[in-house]
């Protein structure tokens, strides 16, 4: 059982007055926002993606513990498919892009009844709004943690930023980065792709060298890697600074 750790960092997202909106389901918890309420239709869409995954897990047990890109390609649900090519294009297992992508599989749906939608799922934020976006960057004990924001443009098609930690979080890591914010046009792939990239950085030395992995990844954008107090980025990334409450950089506490 891991300790609950209050998520301070889903109220960094300057959302431009969008209506916001939390879904539990299971271990999935979204906190989401769209034009309006949008709470029943995101909770059947999380439902039935949920479903297809333990469904396939069911079915094929090793998926759920496998640390290496999954072979058997057979007939699989679209949610588990984009797991699985998300993770095989960067070398690891595919549940490294499974909130990425249940987030992106219930933000294509919600698409459907609002132009703008925000999904995040445990770090992992789907986007499409009319404006570009600042998220908070997270980045356990760093001092630089909520102290930056990336901005991201979802104006002209779904984006996604995904993060992992080594420090932080109940996901699988190798590394002890702070955190590993990937930047991608696809939601599971930007979720494998930073759990990857977290993987090769064990100290502030080796941000350069998982930034030289992510140079070798297709079809993503721009990384954002925090070590401490040192930062690294590469890519099409902007990072400015973030003007963030005490009581939220210190978990709900004031110092």
């Amino acid at each position: 059982m891991h300790p609950y750790q209050q998520r301070t960092y889903r109220h960094t997202i300057d959302c431009g007055g969008l209506t916001a909106f939390r879904v539990v389901v299971k271990e999935t918890d979204l906190w989401l926002r769209a034009e309006q309420d949008l709470t029943q239709t995101a909770r059947e869409s999380i439902l039935l993606h949920r479903g297809y995954v333990e469904q396939y897990i069911r079915t094929h047990p090793d998926f759920a513990d496998a640390l290496m890109p999954w072979e058997d390609r057979a007939l699989m649900p679209r949610v588990v498919r984009d797991m699985v090519d998300g993770a095989c294009q960067v070398g690891v297992g595919p549940m490294a892009a499974v909130a990425g992508a249940i987030a992106q599989r219930v933000g294509h749906d919600l698409l459907k009844a609002s132009p703008q939608v925000i999904v995040e799922n445990g770090g992992d934020v789907f986007a499409k709004t009319d404006r570009l976006l600042t998220i908070g960057l997270f980045a356990a004990a760093s001092p630089l943690s909520m102290r930056l924001g990336l901005q991201v443009d979802a104006r002209t098609a779904p984006t996604a930023v995904c993060t992992s930690s080594g420090t932080v979080g109940r996901s699988l890591s190798f590394g002890r980065a702070d955190a590993v914010c990937v930047v991608s046009r696809c939601c599971a792939l930007a979720d494998a792709a930073a759990t990857a990239v977290a993987n090769q950085v064990k100290s502030k030395r080796d941000i350069s060298k998982g930034i030289d992995f992510f140079k070798k990844i297709k079809n993503v954008d721009g990384v954002v890697i925090i070590v401490g107090d040192q930062i690294g980025l590469w890519g099409k990334v902007s990072v400015v600074p973030l003007k963030v409450p005490e009581v939220q950089r210190t978990g709900g506490k004031r110092t």
